[in-house]
C-alpha cells in the first residue's frame, strides 16, 4: 500500500490529487465525471447523467461499452465480459434495489459525496475500492445504461496479461482491506445492499481457492480408489461446462438481446473459454505474486464516434 503511494502512478492517487485541489478551490461543482483519455463519449452522456443527478443519484456508473471488440479475440473477450457484466450485474442489480459498481470508467460523482474527505483509495483498483465504501456506508450506487462511452481494449495477450494481473492484485488488496468492514456494515445495518457487497468480495478470490481445493479434493480421492473414475469425470464437467462453455451461450444471448451483429464476433466465442481460463490462471499467480507496479497500457486505435454506432 505504502509503495502505491510513493510512486503515486495509480488513477486513485491522479483522482486524489486533482479532486483536492479542486476542494481547495472551493470550486462549485454540482458534479465530475471521469474518462480514460482514450474513450469516446456518446454525445448524450452528460445530459443523461444530469438526469441521474437531478433524480437525487449521488454516483452513478454509465454504461462501458468496446471501441474495438473485433480487432482480436482477446480485445473480443473483453467485449463480452462487459456486455455481460453491463446486463447482468450492473442493470440486474439496479433494478433489484442493489447497488451495482464503478467500472473504471464512464462515472459520474456528485461533488458534494467528496468535498469532506476527498477522494480517498488506496488499491491498483479504485473503482471497485470506491464502490465497497460506499456500499459499507449504507449508499447504493446507479446505473445509467443510456450514458454511453466507449472504451478502447487491449489486443495483445501480453498487455492484457499485464492489466488483468493489476485488477486482480487490487481486488485482493479490497478484499484484505474491506471485508471486515464489509462484515461489519452487514451486522450494523442489516441491508440486502451491504449483504450483496459482502458477498461480492467474499464470493471472488476466496471462492476461486475453495474451487482449486475441491478439485484437488476430488483427485485426491480418486486417486486413493474412494472416487470411481466416472464421478470424478463427472465432478470435474459440472465445473469446467459452467465455467468455460456456457459463457459463449449467454454471450449469444447478450448479443441478441443487445441486437448486436453476432457474426463478427464468432472468433471472440470461441475463443473465450482460453480468455476465461486464462484470468484463472492469472488469479492462481497473483495468490504467490502480486506486483504492484503500475504499468501503462497502450491505446493506439484512432477510432472515431461514427465507427462505433
Amino acid at each position: 500500500m505504502k509503495e502505491i503511494l510513493k510512486h503515486g502512478k495509480t488513477k486513485g492517487h491522479a483522482l486524489q490529487w486533482f479532486l483536492s485541489k479542486k476542494i481547495e478551490e472551493k470550486a462549485e461543482y454540482d458534479a465530475f465525471c471521469v474518462f480514460d483519455s482514450d474513450n469516446i463519449v456518446d454525445q448524450n452522456f452528460i445530459k443523461n447523467m444530469n438526469k441521474k443527478l437531478c433524480q437525487g443519484e449521488e454516483v452513478v456508473q454509465g454504461y462501458r461499452d468496446i471501441k474495438n471488440p473485433t480487432d482480436s479475440w482477446i480485445s473480443s473477450g473483453y467485449a463480452i465480459f462487459y456486455w455481460m457484466m453491463n446486463r447482468f450485474y450492473h442493470l440486474a442489480r439496479y433494478n433489484l434495489g442493489l447497488s451495482p459498481l464503478i467500472n473504471g470508467t464512464g462515472f459520474m460523482v456528485k461533488f458534494d459525496v467528496i468535498k469532506p474527505n476527498g477522494w480517498q483509495t488506496y488499491t491498483l483498483t479504485e473503482d471497485i475500492e470506491f464502490s465497497l465504501q460506499r456500499i459499507i456506508a449504507g449508499k447504493k450506487l446507479g446505473w445509467a445504461t443510456d450514458a454511453i462511452c466507449y472504451d478502447e481494449q487491449p489486443v495483445g495477450f501480453k498487455q492484457s496479461w499485464s492489466q488483468r494481473s493489476r485488477w486482480t492484485v487490487g481486488h485482493i488488496q479490497c478484499m484484505e482491506r474491506y471485508t471486515k468492514d464489509l462484515a461489519n456494515s452487514v451486522k450494523d445495518k442489516k441491508t440486502l445492499v451491504t449483504l450483496d457487497g459482502f458477498l461480492y468480495i467474499v464470493g471472488s478470490i476466496p471462492m476461486f481457492i475453495i474451487t482449486l481445493l475441491l478439485l484437488l479434493v476430488n483427485a485426491a480421492l480418486y486417486m486413493g480408489d474412494l472416487m470411481t473414475r466416472a464421478d470424478l469425470i463427472q465432478s470435474y464437467i459440472m465445473y469446467f461446462v459452467p465455467t468455460f462453455f456456457l459463457p459463449i451461450i449467454t454471450g449469444v444471448i447478450i448479443m441478441m438481446l443487445d441486437k448486436r451483429p453476432i457474426k463478427p464476433m464468432i472468433k471472440g466465442l470461441l475463443f473465450y473459454p482460453l480468455f476465461l481460463g486464462s484470468w484463472l490462471v492469472i488469479n492462481f499467480k497473483c495468490l504467490f505474486k502480486r506486483d504492484t507496479k503500475w504499468e501503462k497500457i497502450e491505446h493506439v486505435r484512432d477510432i472515431k464516434i461514427n465507427e462505433v454506432i
